[in-house]
């Protein structure tokens, strides 16, 4: 019978007791052991290792005489938590018409936040790496740190990730296919980087500052440029070959093989809301970036042929949410998006076609929450990712076997 890896096992327990200071520290060791069902043993040994490495601090409680009834001997009572300035990463959202960065300490806490707007799916991949290079050069700088101290970097755009390879297969963002454009951003800034799909980057958010902290299975359905899916499932990202995020854009609707991203992604109702409200005064907001605003306000101000595309969306996004929801069963929905998070017609057929769509024996249905994040919030998902990795990285005297 073929056995664990040990060191594979130790760097596997290692990361859940970091997990869990980051969740409930400071936090005692005897804490620990109740959170993670590790042994007193083995949690004894990895704190003591992530204290050596300067991972973790102590902090102190009580005097020699504390009367707690943990504290056998007498001794101060000490809790653990991360050590802030351990280590910093940096997390960047790609929007077509902009860059958000991030950079955020060893504890997710962020030191620096900068948006720079500017055309980039306008521009070629080589700028784009540039620009990218430069934002996170200056967001470093703003943090009062140096780029040696930064331990890693994770790049989030819409469209087909693969984040083992670093390769974009396509994306709203780039005119090509196929852009290796980790290594490219690598290459400039000589820090480990990964791309990822961002609607992994919000799912993340989600699950350590938002609606589904302490949620293990929860999905995240963005409509941003591209329709996006994200998938947590017993509290790990849901991730296809090569790491590729779920295309929930690319899902067949009925019998006529419409995808869904060609009714219900924001791209495919601007088209159409473009079309209706041209030469009525919203050019320039569309030209702008902000055409969404204009949809809604035209549906606000009861435009019929808006509110019938926005309620054409919902529907076709609610009935897909539905087959979502009967497969994966999560206890939690989460919504995030301009269209979505303004409310209106196209939640509200959202929200009437999920109902319509499952049958009673799923009853009863997981709670939806609308969340409309920040740009600075999906960048601090990105750092997440990243920190999230480099807890299971090897440090000094912890850490999975190296490659072979």
């Amino acid at each position: 019978m073929k056995t664990a890896d040990p060191e594979l096992m130790r760097a596997i327990n290692r990361f859940h007791v970091m997990d869990a200071i980051r969740r409930a520290g400071p936090i005692a060791r005897v804490e620990i052991c109740d959170l993670t069902q590790l042994s007193a043993t083995t949690v004894s040994a990895i704190t003591a290792a992530l204290l050596e490495d300067g991972l973790v601090v102590p902090r102190a409680l009580g005097g020699l005489r504390d009367p707690a009834p943990d504290l056998a001997r007498g001794r101060p009572r000490v809790l653990l938590e991360l050590n802030p300035q351990a280590a910093f990463v940096v997390g960047v959202k790609l929007t077509p018409d902009h860059i958000t960065v991030s950079t955020t300490d060893f504890c997710a806490n962020t030191c620096a936040s900068l948006t720079l707007p500017i055309r980039i799916s306008r521009q070629p991949v080589s700028v784009i790496a540039d620009l990218v290079e430069d934002g996170v050069q200056r967001c470093v700088a703003d943090a009062g740190i140096g780029m040696e101290r930064v331990a890693g970097l994770c790049v989030g755009l819409p469209g087909r990730i693969e984040r083992m390879t670093g390769l974009c297969q396509s994306s709203p963002i780039f005119g090509e296919t196929n852009v290796p454009f980790a290594a490219a951003v690598q290459q400039r800034l000589g820090v480990p980087t990964v791309i990822e799909s961002d609607v992994n980057l919000v799912t993340m958010a989600e699950s350590w500052f938002g609606e589904a902290r302490g949620i293990e299975d929860f999905l995240v359905v963005s409509l941003e440029h591209a329709l996006g899916l994200g998938i947590m499932y017993r509290g790990e990202l849901f991730r296809g070959a090569n790491g590729l995020a779920p295309d929930l854009g690319g899902l067949l609707l009925g019998s006529h093989a419409i995808r869904l991203g060609a009714v219900a992604s924001e791209a495919a109702i601007l088209a159409q809301a473009q079309a209706v409200l041209n030469g009525s005064g919203h050019g320039a907001s569309f030209r702008a970036g902000r055409g969404m605003a204009a949809v809604v306000a035209a549906a606000q101000a009861g435009n019929p042929r808006i509110i019938a595309i926005l309620r054409e969306a919902g529907e076709a996004l609610g009935m897909a949410l539905a087959n979502l929801v009967a497969l994966f069963a999560p206890r939690l929905v989460v919504l995030a998006g301009e269209a979505i998070g303004t409310g209106g017609v196209l939640l509200d057929a959202l929200r009437e076609a999920v109902t319509a769509s499952l049958p009673p024996s799923h009853s009863p249905m997981p709670d939806l929450a609308v969340h409309r994040w920040s740009e600075d919030s999906w960048a601090r998902g990105a750092a997440a990712l990243t920190l999230r990795d480099l807890y299971g990285a090897p440090w000094n005297t912890t850490g999975p076997a190296r490659p072979r």
